[in-house]
């Protein structure tokens, strides 16, 4: 298991930009599929971006490609969220998850398996209002 910590959260207006940095701690962050899932009122998380921190491999859903970009520093275990261009549809929390094994996109389509079986971070509110 991972400890995962985000940051970076905040209020935004539309069109503007957030990053999100989560750190990772823990033993073997390189054997990690880590990935950005938003977390909607009273349904499940949804995998929108997620890198292979091994092989760098990423995966995004379609309803963030072109607007959010997904980096990796493996000297310090964390990875970031760029977020463009943001839409008030993107306001959720925002949560840090991985899991060991799987494929970048298997971890970003399969979010309840990351939830059960992964590491998760508590999340970061993000809101776009005017």
């Amino acid at each position: 298991q991972l400890q995962l910590v985000e940051s970076g959260g905040g209020l935004v207006q539309p069109g503007g930009s957030l990053r999100l940095s989560c750190a990772a701690s823990g033993r073997s962050v390189e054997q990690y599929v880590l990935g950005w899932f938003r977390q909607y009122p009273g349904r499940e998380r949804e995998g929108i971006a997620c890198i292979d921190m091994s092989s760098g491999k990423l995966y995004y859903d379609d309803s963030v490609t072109g607007r959010f970009t997904i980096s990796k520093d493996n000297a310090k275990n964390t990875i970031y969220l760029q977020m463009n261009n943001l839409k008030p549809e993107d306001t959720a929390v925002y949560v840090c998850a991985g899991h060991p094994g799987l494929t970048a996109q298997a971890t970003c389509v399969m979010p309840s398996t990351v939830r059960d079986y992964g590491s998760s971070g508590q999340g970061t509110q993000v809101t776009v209002s005017s």
